[in-house]
């Protein structure tokens, strides 16, 4: 995993005279000034570069500021009372747009009202959202079949990751919990090589996977085969992965500090298909996405590499016995792993999070096990079945009710009812107990 980082950070450090990311000034409140802050999107999701304006009670100009990479802006006043804060949707990104206030904080013109008070400070957060997210001017109907191409998106990317990681339980028996972190270095790396390096986009997703990919052999060459020999516990290798997910987050974060990183700044445009609105971006990763994972089902169906993977996945001693070489195999799963998931990584950074964070594989290692244990431990095709539900569910969640990231829980909630009734999985095999 150190190997990984390095990588990372030399990617980022090629280029010194790339600009630095930019911070927004911090307001002190004192007995005399009050101070009125706020954040334009999400912590997750920050937007950069945003003209906002406040207006006092008599809609006067009282100053502007423009928001960091960390999507915060800050006012200090020198008068308690009601102001408005206004984002300028003219300086919003293409695909963006702000969300009206709700009912009790609405201003004139679509701002939003604050109260400030001397000695202390108002937060507020301006929400934004993606314009193929028409929701408050669409029948239910549009929304769902909206959020439908949305799921299968991110199914699909989640399926990159997810269809590795069941490989690698498949022939380990190993959960691997810093599996994530690959996918946050496939968006690192891309981000170094497309934005910092400048390079083409597609030449850079190409090697991303490559690069990613010789991690994966980096890993199991340096520190995976070393442990298996030496007899370590499945429980005590899971722990490793723990802490590896950890040292590799932080490290992460020192590389490139705690904003979002665009992999490329410029906008793409939106494709229409009936009532489905989504970036050609979008579509090309999908399309990139159901190649490469038909590419994985031929090997894995259609020749000897994968017949021997599948024998190793079902019993070692027994493909040992029959001559196959296991450690060869159990390298060039974590090859392909740790390619797969790069290839996510990237494809996510570019339509789903539009960006990446030195926290991403975090926030969606719950959606990946989910996915693989819904599918059926150690199966890739019920780990792919698994992310297309998982990525439905997710996105269906917010045109049918449910508010901000509880759709995530109720994800999980749904693997959970599903367990109850089919333990091993929707593709699993049942096994006997005692």
């Amino acid at each position: 995993m150190a190997l990984l980082s390095l990588l990372a950070g030399l990617l980022l450090l090629a280029a010194p005279t790339a600009s630095a990311s930019t911070t927004s000034t911090l307001c002190m409140p004192s007995d005399e000034t009050g101070c009125i802050s706020g954040t334009i999107g999400s912590r997750v999701d920050p937007v950069a570069g945003v003209t906002v304006t406040l207006l006092d009670e008599n809609e006067a100009e009282v100053g502007s500021v423009t928001t960091g990479d960390d999507g915060k802006f800050s006012f200090s006043v020198d008068a308690a009372g009601t102001y408005y804060v206004l984002a300028d949707p003219e300086s919003l990104p293409d695909d963006r747009e702000v969300l009206p206030p709700a009912d009790d904080v609405a201003g004139p013109d679509d701002s939003t009202t604050v109260d400030a008070t001397l000695g202390g400070t108002s937060a507020i957060v301006i929400n934004v959202r993606s314009v193929d997210y028409q929701a408050g001017e669409a029948s239910l109907g549009t929304q769902l079949i909206q959020a439908s191409a949305q799921g299968l998106r991110l199914g699909l990317l989640l399926a990159l990751a997810s269809i590795g990681l069941s490989l690698i339980y498949g022939t380990t028996g190993l959960s691997n919990f810093a599996h994530a972190e690959q996918v946050t270095l496939g968006g690192m790396v891309g981000y170094g090589l497309c934005n910092v390096l400048g390079m083409n986009l597609w030449l850079g997703i190409v090697l991303t996977t490559l690069i990613c990919a010789l991690t994966g052999y980096a890993q199991d060459r340096v520190l995976w085969t070393p442990l298996r020999r030496r007899g370590l516990g499945l429980t005590q290798m899971m722990i490793v992965t723990i802490g590896l997910s950890l040292a590799a987050q932080y490290v992460f974060q020192f590389i490139v500090g705690g904003s979002t990183e665009k992999v490329v700044v410029e906008n793409f445009s939106n494709v229409e298909i009936g009532p489905v609105s989504l970036t050609w971006l979008s579509l090309v990763a999908m399309g990139i996405s159901l190649v490469v994972i038909g590419l994985v089902g031929f090997v894995l169906l259609r020749t000897r590499v994968g017949q021997a993977t599948r024998a190793v996945s079902d019993n070692p001693a027994l493909a040992a016995a029959s001559g196959i070489d296991v450690d060869k195999i159990v390298r060039g799963v974590w090859t392909a792993a740790a390619g797969l998931a790069g290839l996510g990584g990237i494809l996510y950074a570019l339509t789903v999070s539009n960006g990446i964070r030195w926290d991403t594989g975090m926030q969606i290692l719950l959606l990946l096990f989910a996915a693989v244990t819904l599918g059926g431990l150690g199966t890739a095709f019920g780990a792919f079945v698994g992310s297309i539900i998982i990525g439905l569910v997710v996105e269906l969640a917010g045109p049918l009710g449910a508010p901000g990231d509880l759709k995530y829980a109720i994800a999980l909630v749904i693997l959970i009812l599903l367990l109850l009734v089919r333990p091993q999985g929707l593709l699993g095999r049942a096994g006997r107990v005692g």
